[in-house]
């Protein structure tokens, strides 16, 4: 694409079409601009845009477009082409920085994001003139400058935050202190004074405060993996100023908005997160200014309001005292009765009060509460935070903790039963004041791990929690509904099994409260309950126990998907497919309903996926339905075809590129139940699974190699005779995915099937090229995961057409190959092979060509076939070798970059390992004594003297073992 005015002009208006409501504009638009994107130039037009366009949405439009572009693209992938030209690379990375700076802060943001993108990559070895461009901008004076160039550093460093130590990120933040430390805290300092002069300046306090927040930031950032030697003699300055900062109150900063935390609050949120990072990792270098923090911050929480804006800057002040009160060393701060009971009183109760912003988030916006709730996104707020404090302060003052907190509890309690509507809020945070107190460990899979001996759970539950769940109206209370189930939730494994069985009935009874937040606890925690495990790993509740519910609960549970506001409840979707793995059978009499629920809800939902959980539980629950049901009818596997493939019909032909991958693995499930030849319907598909654009996308490849796994499987004939001119489209997928380190061994999956089901003469004239592109790839890249699949299918081979036949191809494609092969690759390589089935292969392969290929005995190969048979004992008996070269380490097959459909895994349409020569051999070792006899009796004394003169001593043993084993002598 050249850059001229018509492109410009062609690009401005499909970007407008990507933002028109109606799919029928918008897809069309977007499936252009996919298609466009690898042309050179492409980025160049888009950075051209936004710079030059004269309208607004299309700059910003231009901005995000481009920022997704690079998130896609600009990572350089093994085995894939260079997804942007070498030219386009070097002129972004020349433009994006001072173009970045003179944008308006929307655009800003994106184009900051971009080169932290690019910065990931590139930085330093590909970009190393990006820092100094940046710090010379210091100089310049102005602020919207200096904040986008702060902005682009804070988004470049913030990984330091969460990377793993290694030498190659000590020596990235060594050059980066180097560079930036000075100027930064320079910046600070001058920023500070600036503060001063401008104090009565509203306008410039914004910007400037704007800064030091980027400031405080980056400061938290650089200094996260160890504390910079830079930093360390510059801690006066900056802990100085970050004092005072804390308890600096300017009425021009104050904002009236009740919501949004204000510049002033977030600055002084990052300076607690400052202070709460350097008192517990620095805490030596740190102490001499801990306490004046202490006391700051301990005013700062006293005096604070309640208002959500205050909620970050709340949140982080009580994480810094968390952090503070459970090291050994400050442990002294807080022994006084007095500060504890003072603490208790001041920051923790009122912190955990149910407020009217919380209420709010209850009814109208349950999504987002149930994150924070539930999902542990909460770290941010009150609550959470009093928690925290609350477990940091009975590490070392349990006792006298509980004692203050019983008295709290009571009293809350006894002020709700007063007038419970009105006094709902105290029970509220009675049970939040509870929880906080009981948990000491917690994780998601079993909930509260460790518990305070001092709390009688079983007591609270019976006497407060299950009262609220046993009123008549679900819908009464429910901000207590929720308290309750999710106190079922967390403590299930410390309250005992009869009252879970209790609870079981009446959190069925709740999937119908209206409130959108209840009915999701109530699914959640039955989803939870569900998976506990009893004695000897069976599940706690059973599927005979769960008998008199099952109707009610299937009933109430598709009901919930119709209550206003989840209809994709991923929570619901999910405790469906708990709920039928482990009722299993009992579930069959309402399979017909089930799956007309599920199929209708799969084409609402593919016309726009939007929650990928809640469509992967629900393609985990059609797979549920076909198993169970054909496990105990195999006939039924037709009417779950009737039911589904109109469906998965329109999936494939409007492209959902999200549920193709889940489509082909339930089409193979259904395919693998069926017993005799492939149906028609499956035929007509087959050429279309053959379409290179399918195989484009990483996410299909590994459930379309099972889909065509199972088609070789059911129906190589059929494909023989019916298809024969596909079998090339077959080998060219194999061709193209054996080319790739990431998916070759998808390729060898493919390949292993197609040797092993479809008819010799099929494949005969394609044999000789297979075994050549093989080789070529072998040369040009040789992986020791390559090496693995190769040997299992050189054996494989061998077991199917013969060690004759092996030899001969192997010979015919260059004379001594079959002896290089042997002495190169298997004799030193057969060790890394992983995998009973793969082992076992590989043995009846090594096997066959020892004892079944006449070359062997009375030709130059003879010399390989003591070393052959040792390689054979050693697969036996040694350990699996799992050393992977160094220059491996970074070869990952599931790494696929930026934003693809990622394949998703289905659990429960798991594909049986099948064993190729099971039928004919079952013990391994046996079958090589049993053939070493049937050799020796064709050739008598070759093999025993053979044996005697070179097979070393502790192999010759093992061997001894198998024949006596096998009842059988060599002569």
């Amino acid at each position: 694409m050249e850059l001229s005015d018509a492109n410009l002009q062609t690009l401005t208006e499909y970007l407008k079409k990507t933002l028109d409501p109606d799919p029928a504009i918008r897809r069309p638009a977007e499936k252009f601009l996919e298609s466009v994107e690898g042309s050179q130039n492409y980025p160049l037009l888009l950075l051209t845009l936004l710079e030059k366009s004269q309208e607004n949405v299309i700059k910003v439009c231009a901005s995000v477009t481009f920022k997704n572009y690079i998130k896609r693209n600009w990572r350089i992938v093994e085995d894939e082409p260079n997804k942007i030209c070498e030219s386009d690379r070097i002129a972004i990375k020349a433009n994006i920085v001072p173009l970045m700076l003179s944008s308006p802060e929307q655009i800003q943001k994106q184009l900051s994001d971009a080169i932290s993108i690019i910065g990931r990559e590139d930085f330093p070895q590909k970009w190393p003139d990006l820092l100094t461009e940046m710090v010379n901008r210091f100089q310049s004076g102005d602020f919207h400058v200096i904040n986008g160039v702060l902005r682009t550093a804070h988004s470049l460093f913030k990984r330091y935050r969460h990377e793993f130590k290694s030498n190659e990120l000590w020596t990235e933040i060594k050059l980066v202190l180097d560079a930036f430390a000075l100027p930064l805290t320079n910046l600070f300092k001058a920023t500070i004074e600036l503060c001063s002069t401008h104090a009565n300046d509203a306008s410039a306090l914004k910007v400037l405060f704007s800064s030091l927040i980027l400031i405080a930031k980056l400061f938290y950032s650089l200094n996260f993996q160890d504390l910079p030697e830079f930093f360390e003699d510059n801690m006066e300055t900056w802990m100085t100023n970050f004092h005072s900062l804390l308890t600096l109150d300017n009425k021009l900063l104050q904002t009236d908005d009740e919501e949004e935390a204000g510049l002033l609050e977030l600055l002084k949120s990052q300076i607690c997160d400052n202070a709460a990072l350097y008192a517990q990792k620095y805490d030596e270098e740190f102490q001499p200014y801990l306490p004046r923090f202490v006391t700051a911050i301990w005013n700062l929480l006293v005096t604070t309001g309640q208002e959500v804006k205050y909620d970050l800057l709340v949140s982080n002040a009580i994480q810094f005292l968390a952090s503070v009160c459970e090291r050994p060393h400050y442990k002294h701060l807080f022994e006084d009765q007095n500060t504890l009971t003072s603490i208790c009183e001041k920051v923790i109760v009122p912190n955990m009060e149910f407020r009217a912003a919380d209420e709010e988030a209850f009814e109208d916006n349950s999504e987002e509460y149930i994150r924070r709730d539930l999902e542990g996104s909460d770290i941010d707020t009150r609550r959470r935070a009093a928690c925290d404090l609350v477990r940091g302060l009975c590490k070392f003052f349990e006792g006298p903790v509980t004692g203050i907190f019983s008295g709290y509890v009571n009293s809350m309690l006894q002020e709700y039963a007063k007038n419970p509507t009105v006094n709902w809020k105290h029970k509220d945070a009675a049970i939040y004041l509870v929880t906080s107190l009981a948990s000491k460990a917690q994780t998601q899979k079993h909930g509260i791990t460790q518990a305070n001996e001092l709390v009688n759970l079983t007591e609270f539950f019976v006497n407060h929690i299950q009262p609220d769940l046993k009123s008549a109206s679900v819908n009464e209370f429910p901000v207590l509904k929720a308290d309750g189930i999710k106190y079922i939730m967390i403590f299930r494994n410390q309250v005992p099994k009869e009252q879970l069985l209790v609870s079981i009935p009446l959190l069925i009874n709740h999937l119908q409260a209206e409130s959108i937040v209840v009915h999701t606890y109530a699914a959640h925690a039955l989803e939870r309950l569900f998976t506990m495990r009893g004695t000897n790993n069976t599940t706690l509740i059973t599927a005979a126990e769960m008998a008199p519910f099952v109707e009610v609960l299937l009933t109430n549970l598709f009901k919930a998907l119709t209550l206003p506001g989840s209809s994709e409840n991923e929570y619901i979707m999910k405790a469906i497919m708990r709920s039928f793995s482990l009722l299993q059978e009992s579930i069959i009499p309402y399979i017909p309903s089930v799956i007309t629920q599920l199929t209708q809800k799969l084409l609402a939902v593919s016309k726009n996926p939007s929650k990928p959980h809640f469509n992967h539980y629900m393609f985990e629950s059609i797979c549920l339905s076909i198993r169970i049901t054909c496990k105990a009818n195999p006939d039924a596997v037709g009417s779950f075809e009737e039911a589904l493939f109109m469906v998965f019909t329109e999936i494939l032909q409007n492209d959902v590129q999200e549920f193709i991958p889940y489509v082909f693995q339930v089409m193979s499930l259904l395919l693998e139940m069926h017993k005799n030849e492939i149906p028609s319907s499956y035929m007509a598909l087959f050429p279309h699974l053959l379409q290179p654009v399918l195989w484009e996308r990483t996410g299909n490849i590994p459930p379309l190699v099972r889909l065509l796994q199972a088609y070789l499987e059911r129906g190589a004939n059929t494909i023989a005779s019916a298809a024969a001119d596909k079998i090339p489209g077959l080998l060219g997928v194999f061709q193209k995915l054996i080319a790739s380190k990431a998916n070759d061994h998808q390729g060898f999956y493919l390949l292993n099937s197609i040797i092993e089901q479809m008819p010799p003469e099929s494949v005969d004239q394609y044999r000789k090229q297979i075994f050549i592109l093989l080789f070529q790839r072998l040369q040009n890249s040789k992986t020791t995961k390559f090496i693995k699949s190769f040997l299992v299918f050189i054996n494989l081979y061998c077991v199917k057409y013969g060690a004759l036949a092996l030899q001969e191809i192997f010979d015919s494609i260059q004379p001594k190959m079959f002896g290089m092969v042997l002495e190169k690759i298997i004799i030193p390589e057969i060790q890394k092979v992983s995998g009973q089935v793969e082992k076992k292969i590989c043995a009846v392969g090594i096997t066959k060509i020892l004892t079944e290929c006449p070359p062997m005995m009375d030709t130059e190969y003879t010399k390989l076939w003591i070393p052959l048979l040792q390689a054979l004992i050693g697969l036996f008996e040694l350990p699996e070798d799992d050393t992977i070269p160094d220059e491996e380490h970074f070869i990952d097959i599931e790494d696929t970059p930026g934003y693809q459909t990622a394949f998703s895994q289905l659990a429960f349409a798991g594909k049986k390992e099948h064993d190729p020569v099971g039928q004919m051999v079952n013990n391994p070792r046996i079958h090589l004594a049993q053939s070493l006899h049937k050799l020796s009796t064709a050739c008598p004394g070759r093999v025993p003297s053979m044996l005697s003169t070179s097979l070393n001593a502790e192999a010759l043993q093992y061997l001894q073992g198998y024949l006596q084993a096998a009842s059988v002598t060599l002569h």
